[in-house]
């Protein structure tokens, strides 16, 4: 086994993924297909390692959001379905084709390129409409002449027109009902015009659990593959994969009054034990929980004492005093055993659980685990 080149890493459950997507599976039942969403780098989980545990336990497509990480894993593996959720430059279409990879379009124009391409390479371009039902960020606006450009591009020659999606807001039930409700009638003035689609699908993680009714025959889950919960009214059990992992790099007392860290914005209100460790901002660990969060030290909390630095954060170790040099600290976890959890994280840096996760950067070696056992290190930084 390879030697981690850091105390501090982000421990990865492949045997938990497996879990998730078998019950993600057996909710979906067989006739709903799914786009397992792996962008990114399958929110900091690592994107190629994890494609392999995804489509082994009921993934049917990898959904990412750019070129770039469809092209990681297309090298990694030839044969799997690969969607590009998010736009690609007409410059860089080329390699789509080439790559055999599906993608997302909402112009007449790009899909008339892909055709042109498909052509030049002797390949038969897959792609996916994006149409907009009110989330306001990519597709084709909901209008007749939207129908029409839709209309005109499933008469191209040369390009697969496989699918066609949209996006809830999740603004409310009331909203997402009249989303779904627009997104159907399109499929219907199409399907008039003679057009139909191998694909229809407008769920992502919250609302697959939320809402049965409106999976249609593919869904695109994402949070919940690695054991993060959103949903508000359904229900789906999973095991949460990752858990972020490091070692006390230096202990040391200091006096009543003494501050830690810039500014001194945390003083010491007692004689005080401070432990430094070796992760900070640029880890992608939040900045903004300086003074307010805590990592977790022979199963009880050390607070985060002092602002955050980019490579190193100190924590309170008073109350803790069998803590020393060496000893594993729990940066983030699950809840159990008093570890911060993501919900209360996201919550105290005020963000959401997927940023927390998404933004783990790339010199955190990942450590997976896969039937119990540690068989594999990953580390991008060496």
């Amino acid at each position: 086994m390879e030697q981690l080149l850091r105390d501090t890493y982000v421990e990865i459950n492949l045997d938990n993924i497996a879990y998730n997507m078998k019950n993600i599976k057996k909710m979906v039942g067989e006739n709903v297909k799914i786009a397992a969403v792996l962008k990114a780098d399958a929110y900091g989980h690592g994107a190629v390692e994890v494609a392999g545990t995804v489509m082994e336990n009921g993934a049917d497509y990898i959904a990412v959001a750019t070129l770039n990480e469809a092209l990681e894993i297309r090298e990694r593996f030839h044969d799997y379905r690969i969607l590009i959720m998010g736009f690609t430059p007409d410059r860089l279409l080329e390699y789509v084709v080439k790559n055999d990879i599906t993608q997302t379009i909402f112009s007449l124009r790009q899909a008339r390129l892909l055709s042109e391409l498909g052509i030049k390479y002797n390949k038969l371009p897959v792609v996916h409409i994006k149409y907009d039902t009110g989330f306001n960020r990519l597709g084709f606006r909901d209008c007749t002449e939207s129908i029409e450009e839709i209309a005109s591009i499933a008469n191209i020659e040369n390009i697969n027109v496989e699918g066609i999606f949209s996006h809830l807001a999740l603004a409310g039930r009331e909203e997402d009902e009249r989303q779904y409700n627009r997104f159907i009638a399109a499929i219907d003035e199409l399907r008039k015009r003679g057009i139909d689609f191998k694909y229809k699908h407008i769920e992502d993680s919250i609302s697959a659990v939320d809402y049965p009714e409106y999976r249609l025959n593919m869904i695109r889950p994402g949070a919940i593959i690695y054991g993060i919960k959103g949903f508000h009214y359904g229900h789906l059990d999973l095991k949460q994969a990752l858990t972020f992992k490091t070692r006390i790099s230096h202990v040391k007392e200091i006096s009543e009054g003494e501050g830690v860290s810039y500014d001194y914005l945390w003083r010491a209100q007692r004689k005080s034990i401070i432990g430094t460790i070796p992760i900070g901002y640029a880890d992608g660990y939040p900045r903004s929980l300086s003074n307010k969060g805590f990592v977790t030290v022979h199963g009880k909390k050390a607070p985060i004492a002092g602002l955050i630095c980019m490579d190193q954060l100190m924590v309170d170790l008073t109350d803790i005093p069998e803590a020393k040099e060496g000893d594993e600290v729990i940066v983030y976890s699950n809840g159990e055993n008093n570890t911060m959890d993501l919900n209360t994280m996201a919550i105290l840096a005020g963000t959401n659980k997927n940023e927390i996760i998404s933004r783990i950067s790339r010199r955190v070696p990942r450590v997976y685990i896969k039937n119990g056992e540690v068989f594999k290190i990953i580390d991008y930084v060496k």
